[in-house]
């Protein structure tokens, strides 16, 4: 049993290992399917040859011994003229006699006795219609009850027959039968041909075919593989090339080699591989001034920021001796100067991540205490929308490799992204931590997300309704910080969002920055997107449809 299954395990293997290879290797699967096919064909044709030969010289052996044997009839009835009147032992005496005769004697005048070969006469008197048992002179026995019958109702007849030799060896014969025509007592004259240099002639050519054939297949099989090569090698090598060009080598090309069809495919890879790489590097350009043109533009506008802004704070501690409208202005000059700087800060951030100049301070921290600041930083924005924040954390330490800063800034844009749509409902931030990883989710029960708009959210100043009415008066640009954040931690920030149902936005930073991050602690969608909703009702078992105004009126306010 134990030799059994290392059997099976070993056969297992080379399946598994046969498997791979034929998935993988094209140059594999051609020539395999080549030698199949090819083996198929030379058996079928091996078998018709075999065939064909068998039967032609069987043929040409039969032929050959029915003629002799008729030559040798004449021979015999002139030996035994009046036979019939003797006693049984002068009958067997003529007999012999007859069948030395017949064996020293050429009778065949045309040559047929040559292409039939050697034989063993045998002559037996005697007829169906007598009761004694016929006296016969040669190897009668060898004779089958068979054959005599039709010979003995003076039909010519032939039959191959297997005899088994004394020594316990097998010997087939072509025995043919023919009746001799006598005055008193009917004779029977059988030849015994052996087929033993027809068996080995059989033998030789079976051999032949099988040894051609393998010689045959294994030609095929070097000759496809051979063939095939050629043509894999250059799919190959294209495979390569692009496999380089993608991962950001964009000056692979392929050797051009003759005028054939792969010759014009390497041409048109060349071409396409150059003209890709013109456009990227014009994309690069273009991106590269955008990005200057964006931290240029940011930083020559601190300079009339601060004057405006000086201006503005002189003016806004001044307000209460202005009239009522002018004071009003001064107010909402000190607003827009607020957002405009928070502004500008974002596209100075953004610019810097950009360039990838911007460098993570990452220390090893409680992140709890983060979550919580970036709690207290929204609630005055939150009772002003009328939503709560309430905040989920561990009882235990959870500690991370983290930036604090960047790490506070994504909660804070996260928790104001989520009163500003939660629509006066709950906002909830929920921290957990596992062995490799921390991940912070923010969900809001508000208008939710259309489909496909939980990919479109980080864009940068994307808005799913820009005819909303926010809240936080926000850039824009917050989402798109957020994620380049995450980014630098090694993390992944991604977000969740159904029609009518709220979304949530989860935050997974590895716990060690030189350890991979594993499966994230919290699940995306939450679990609770099929709970109650505001009414107490199940929303997975219990749908309720507004009338079809209502639908055309919530739309216009669905959506980030």
């Amino acid at each position: 049993m134990r030799q059994i299954r290392r059997i099976v395990v070993f056969v297992r293997r080379k399946a598994v290992a046969f498997n791979e290879l034929w998935r993988h290797s094209l140059q594999f699967r051609v020539t395999v399917s080549t030698l199949a096919l090819s083996s198929a064909v030379v058996f079928v044709l091996g078998m018709v040859l075999q065939n064909q030969i068998t039967e032609r010289l069987l043929e040409t052996k039969q032929n050959a011994a029915i003629a002799q044997t008729r030559a040798v009839v004449e021979t015999a009835a002139s030996e035994l003229v009046g036979v019939g009147a003797e006693t049984p032992e002068a009958m067997v005496a003529r007999l012999k006699n007859a069948l030395k005769k017949i064996s020293s004697t050429t009778t065949s005048q045309d040559g047929a006795g040559s292409a039939a070969g050697t034989f063993e006469p045998v002559l037996a008197a005697g007829g169906r219609d007598q009761s004694s048992q016929p006296v016969a002179a040669g190897p009668y026995e060898r004779v089958p009850v068979r054959l005599r019958q039709f010979v003995e109702t003076e039909q010519v007849s032939y039959l191959m027959h297997t005899v088994t030799e004394p020594d316990g060896g097998k010997t087939t014969y072509l025995i043919v039968g023919a009746p001799v025509t006598t005055v008193i007592n009917p004779l029977q004259l059988y030849l015994l041909y052996p087929l033993t240099s027809e068996q080995n002639t059989v033998s030789t050519v079976q051999n032949t075919l099988l040894v051609g054939c393998l010689v045959l297949l294994l030609l095929l099989a070097g000759i496809t593989n051979l063939v095939t090569r050629q043509v894999v090698r250059p799919v190959r090598q294209a495979a390569a090339a692009a496999e380089g060009f993608a991962g950001g080598d964009l000056d692979q090309r392929l050797a051009v080699l003759g005028e054939d069809d792969l010759a014009k495919l390497a041409v048109s890879y060349n071409e396409m591989a150059a003209s890709i790489q013109r456009q990227i590097r014009q994309l690069e350009d273009f991106g590269g001034l955008q990005r200057r043109f964006t931290s240029d533009v940011s930083h020559e506008l601190r300079t009339p920021l601060t004057t405006v802004r000086m201006a503005a704070d002189v003016l806004h501690a001044s307000r209460e001796q202005f009239p009522a409208g002018l004071a009003r202005s001064t107010e909402l000059l000190v607003d827009e100067l607020d957002r405009f700087e928070a502004l500008l800060g974002d596209l100075l951030e953004i610019s810097r991540l950009d360039a990838g100049v911007e460098e993570l301070s990452a220390e090893l921290i409680d992140v709890r205490p983060i979550a919580t600041r970036a709690v207290e930083q929204v609630r005055v924005i939150a009772g002003n929308a009328g939503s709560s924040v309430e905040l989920v954390l561990p009882d235990e330490e959870a500690a991370a490799e983290v930036d604090a800063r960047r790490v506070e800034r994504i909660l804070r844009n996260l928790l104001a992204n989520a009163v500003d749509h939660s629509e006066g409902k709950p906002v909830v931030l929920t921290l957990a931590v596992n062995e490799t990883a921390i991940a912070i989710t923010v969900r809001d029960h508000g208008v939710g997300l259309r489909p496909g708009e939980a990919e479109l959210v980080f864009n940068r100043f994307w808005r799913a309704d820009p005819s909303r009415n926010r809240r936080t008066g926000g850039t824009g640009l917050g989402l798109a910080i957020s994620q380049e954040d995450a980014r630098l931690h090694g993390g992944v920030l991604d977000a969740w969002g159904e029609t009518g149902h709220g979304a949530c936005f989860r935050l997974v930073l590895p716990r060690r920055q030189d350890t991979p991050m594993g499966e994230s602690p919290l699940v995306l969608p939450p679990p609770d997107h099929k709970a109650t909703d505001s009414h107490g009702l199940s929303s997975g078992l219990l749908e309720v449809r507004p009338a079809p105004e209502a639908i055309l009126a919530e739309s216009e306010e669905v959506g980030r």
